[in-house]
């Protein structure tokens, strides 16, 4: 019984850690991983065209990563879903 318990406490941190700590980068578009996959400058020239910018940190979001959101007719792409939810709270500020 106890060592059931062991796996579920562990579970849960496994799961708070994956969800809002450092994993979370990991699984929703990420703010480091420079080379291969463009970061550098030297990435493919399509991939440079098809991406987009965060309004609000300024990153570079790849195509099929991230968040996206329409908004006032315009589609916004976002590396996180902190960033998501910042543009949420004010997203006049983050426009102009």
């Amino acid at each position: 019984m106890q060592g059931w318990l062991w796996l579920l406490v562990f579970g849960g941190f496994f799961y708070f850690m994956m969800r809002f700590g450092c994993g979370a980068h990991m699984v929703h578009g990420g703010h480091g991983g420079h080379g291969a996959d463009g970061h550098d400058g030297h990435g493919d020239q399509r991939i440079q065209m098809d991406s987009a910018k965060d309004p609000v940190c300024g990153m570079t979001v790849e195509p099929g990563r991230g968040y996206s959101e329409a908004y006032q007719g315009s589609e916004y792409r976002f590396c996180s879903r902190n960033c998501l939810d910042k543009f949420d709270a004010d997203p006049q500020h983050y426009i102009s």
